[in-house]
């Protein structure tokens, strides 16, 4: 795969050299994107970490922060996304990590019928910034989410879009949460409403927009993206959301078309690679990465995800 990069014009000309390197860092070299989620330890507070889960029992491995750093830096990925308070406990450690720093986050407690959905910045660009040259950790971009339709929605778009700018001013690239929620959204996940999502991501000029798969009864979720991917843009690469855990051979089956039907530029997988021992961890990390990287079949990821093959960048 061919990865030409477009800089933004957002871009300063001093710092094009660095946006490109980011770039092709985090997509290793191929323009899609394997994002490994590990912001969710604020988003869904212990409930993936420990206990059941829909797979049935979280394995013990994922009860701890750090496991979530063993599989990124064990695993083939694109960039590992968390909070800048787990990077800075825990990134000396795994200094080689390839970081995108999630600024935003909210847990799932106050519900939608109770207050539409409202989450702010935790940190600036400004200190991600600091923070990276203080450190020396690779930190790659920035991300944040916008629930679009809840009624803060422009708080949010504002916020979002100064974060886009001042990131890409400084030569990261940045990747939007954009979820559909609120009371006045019936369907989160409402084909047209995902595309009109991805369309605001492209407006407020980021580079990576992640959406959830879209869904409407007697029509394949595959085909449902394509309205969402002419949507966007070519500039800003849309990748799916992962989802709750499911079969490993549905998954990767579903990621595949995602890809090669739908038209996305690539995945952000948190629960269906974390809530698993290391060692299965790790394989679905190079499994997921084999598709999204590598342009294997899903029947071939398989075989990574078993152990029988090995995928390697």
């Amino acid at each position: 795969m061919k990865n030409e990069i477009k800089v933004p014009a957002d871009v300063p000309e001093s710092k094009e050299k660095e946006y490109i390197e980011n770039y092709n860092i985090a997509t290793r070299g191929t323009g899609r994107l394997m994002l490994f989620a590990g912001d969710q330890k604020i988003e869904h507070l212990n409930d993936d970490f420990y206990g059941s889960a829909d797979i049935g029992q979280i394995p013990a491995d994922d009860a701890e922060p750090e496991h979530l750093f063993r599989i990124a830096s064990q695993g083939t990925i694109g960039v590992f996304a968390t909070q800048l308070g787990l990077i800075a406990k825990y990134g000396q450690a795994y200094s080689k990590l390839p970081y995108v720093v999630k600024l935003n986050s909210k847990s799932h407690l106050v519900k939608t019928d109770q207050k539409d959905p409202l989450s702010r910045a935790m940190w600036t660009v400004e200190q991600v910034v600091s923070f990276k040259k203080s450190s020396g950790l690779g930190i790659l971009g920035v991300g944040y989410t916008v629930y679009l339709g809840s009624e803060y929605e422009t708080d949010m778009m504002n916020e979002a879009a100064q974060i886009i700018y001042k990131a890409h001013q400084n030569g990261l690239i940045t990747i939007v949460w954009m979820y559909p929620r609120g009371k006045a959204v019936k369907d989160e996940k409402d084909p047209h409403l995902i595309a009109g999502a991805t369309g605001v991501a492209a407006c407020l000029g980021t580079d990576f927009v992640k959406v959830n798969p879209p869904k409407k009864e007697g029509f394949d979720s595959a085909e449902l993206l394509k309205e969402a991917i002419l949507s966007a843009g070519k500039m800003t690469k849309v990748i799916c959301a992962g989802g709750s855990s499911v079969d490993t051979k549905k998954f990767l089956e579903g990621l595949y078309r995602q890809i090669h039907t739908g038209g996305v530029s690539g995945n952000a997988t948190g629960r269906n690679i974390h809530q698993k021992t290391l060692k299965d961890a790790v394989r679905m990390c190079n499994a997921i990465s084999a598709i999204t990287l590598g342009n294997y079949t899903a029947e071939r990821a398989m075989k990574v995800c078993s152990g029988e093959e090995e995928f390697r960048l």
